[in-house]
């Protein structure tokens, strides 16, 4: 007998987070997160996320076996910021099967409608500054760090439920040569341009970073706002994500402009952490994957650009195309092999331009669905 049924446990939580490693036990490119981590994110009172908006996780249950998972959210900064009444999809992961999948929706979108949401939006985890999206191709590759993965079969079974297309986001790859040096050659005299406006660009200062975090997050919250679907960050939301950033921060990667002590523009790149995380099992640092992680993120060769922004009144100063070569310059000089650039709107063309004319490659296309309720 197939049903599904509300989560909310610790048992529950285990068994949402480990079913997805149950239904890509046998796919290669498969990066399973960190368990802990996922534990912590859905888990009332763990992650900020929860101070402020509601979740309701499902399972679906084929006898015995689990078969599918979602979540339902709703975000209601989002709401209030966008002034929309919106419901969020996440973690939606399911065998290939459209009754499955329809009873899944089907409780989540009774819940959402409940809360007083008139659509249903996602996939996102918990928003869209988390995963989200579906991939729609490029799945003949794992993706890198912070970017979502799953079955080619999933579009299909939103297609059958009658959800739309509401964008495409974009991820752009870079080989280890290949790209166009242009901006590299231009640097020199772009930074000294900026500098004549009393501009500089530097990387952040871990020994005082909780202070650049604070500024840095304002940045975020301001260059990012006409991004569809954004939702600034609280500060304990970006708190809790900076400080899991800061483990694996490399500084000539991370980036700010600055102008007479205000931070104007920001730019991150991480390295590949999924490189490590393919190779712990089922996401549980003990016993062996905590010294999976420590000694292989040592021989990470790959980086994912992640953010780069500036506040309005100062883009196309040339602080984006600094950033830029800048990172080119320190990926260069690591010897990395490759790094992705994501994610990216279809229809942010001045960001779309900026990469391809450095030669970036768009590999691998990511959707958000939404339909009305």
């Amino acid at each position: 007998m197939r049903r599904v049924v509300p989560a909310s446990s610790k048992k529950d939580i285990g068994a949402f987070i480990d079913f997805q490693h149950d239904l890509y036990a046998d796919d290669p490119n498969y990066v399973p997160e960190l368990f802990i981590a996922q534990r912590d994110l859905l888990t009332p009172g763990k992650h900020p996320f929860h101070e402020h908006s509601d979740v309701q996780l499902f399972l679906a249950y084929d006898g015995d076996k689990i078969v599918g998972r979602i979540a339902a959210i709703l975000n209601k900064n989002h709401n209030t910021f966008n002034n929309v009444n919106d419901g969020f999809f996440g973690f939606f992961d399911c065998i290939n099967d459209a009754e499955v999948a329809s009873m899944l929706f089907k409780e989540a979108t009774a819940w959402l409608k409940q809360k007083g949401a008139v659509s249903i939006v996602g996939p996102t985890n918990f928003s869209t500054n988390e995963t989200c999206g579906v991939l729609i191709t490029g799945h003949d590759s794992p993706p890198v760090a912070m970017m979502p993965y799953n079955k080619a079969y999933y579009s299909t079974l939103l297609d059958n439920l009658n959800f739309q297309k509401k964008v495409d986001i974009l991820a752009y790859h870079f080989g280890k040569s290949g790209y166009n040096d242009r901006v590299v050659n231009l640097q020199h005299a772009l930074t000294e341009r900026l500098r004549n406006r009393g501009i500089t660009i530097r990387p952040v200062n871990k020994k005082n970073f909780n202070e650049e975090a604070a500024k840095i997050r304002e940045v975020y919250n301001s260059a990012w706002d006409r991004n569809l679907g954004f939702v600034p960050m609280t500060k304990s939301e970006f708190d809790y994500l900076a400080k899991d950033m800061k483990m694996i921060l490399d500084t000539d990667f991370c980036l700010v402009a600055e102008k007479d002590g205000k931070f104007i523009g920001f730019a991150l790149a991480i390295p590949d952490i999924n490189q490590v995380l393919i190779k712990i099992k089922r996401g549980r640092l003990l016993p062996l994957g905590l010294f999976k992680l420590l000694f292989g993120l040592k021989k990470v060769n790959g980086i994912r650009i992640i953010t780069l922004g500036v506040i309005e009144e100062y883009r196309k100063a040339g602080i984006e195309a600094c950033f830029y070569a800048s990172i080119i310059n320190a990926y260069r000089k690591k010897n990395f092999e490759y790094a992705e650039a994501s994610w990216i709107l279809e229809h942010n063309d001045l960001m779309n331009k900026a990469i391809q004319q450095i030669n970036g490659v768009p590999y691998k296309r990511y959707r958000i669905f939404e339909k009305a309720i």
